[in-house]
């Protein structure tokens, strides 16, 4: 999450840009390069609101090309009792639909962080097919150590699917919160 810039509010409004644009065309390059997939984190997207850009998964098939966007549905609008307390609605525009694409005849779910703490979502993407679900995150140090994974594993066994989840880590930016880490693959 956040793989183009992570810190203030200023700042992730400031490097909003288009999709496809300036901040995915450097993975697009690499998917070209290496014939990979690439699931590229999430970028400030530009919307109808300069103040609030989404914050939007993009995944790019091995030409380079947007197989899929998805724009977090759920937004991180939390005060943690002696942690960190952040309003992700005041700088992101949410976005409005659950996505799966394919991936080489696979189906992939497609989330974002704070989304995997409502079940609805992941459920609603195992039943549109999804065997594998994304989870591209930087899970708040202070909540991710007691709530990371049991979630991530939560997800895998109550949809019966694999679950990827990339874990930003360390304190980031200027204006950031220090993140989780702890990447992992669960198995359904």
């Amino acid at each position: 999450e956040y793989v183009q810039y992570r810190g203030s509010a200023a700042g992730f409004r400031a490097t909003a840009a288009s999709v496809p644009g300036p901040t995915t065309e450097p993975f697009a390059a690499v998917a070209r390069e290496t014939g990979t997939w690439i699931l590229a984190g999430t970028h400030a997207e530009a919307s109808g609101d300069p103040a609030r850009p989404y914050n939007t998964a993009v995944l790019l098939d091995r030409s380079g090309s947007i197989a899929a966007t998805y724009r977090k549905l759920h937004l991180f609008d939390v005060a943690v009792e002696d942690g960190p307390a952040d309003t992700e609605s005041a700088r992101v525009t949410p976005g409005e639909r659950a996505v799966v694409a394919r991936v080489d005849g696979t189906a992939l779910g497609l989330s974002i962080c704070y989304d995997l703490r409502f079940p609805e979502l992941y459920r609603a993407l195992a039943l549109a097919g999804a065997e594998v679900l994304a989870v591209p995150a930087v899970f708040t140090a202070t909540t991710g150590r007691d709530h990371w994974e049991p979630l991530l594993r939560a997800r895998a066994i109550e949809n019966g699917a694999y679950v990827i989840a990339a874990g930003g880590c360390g304190p980031g930016g200027p204006g950031a919160i220090a993140a989780w880490g702890h990447s992992m693959v669960v198995d359904p």
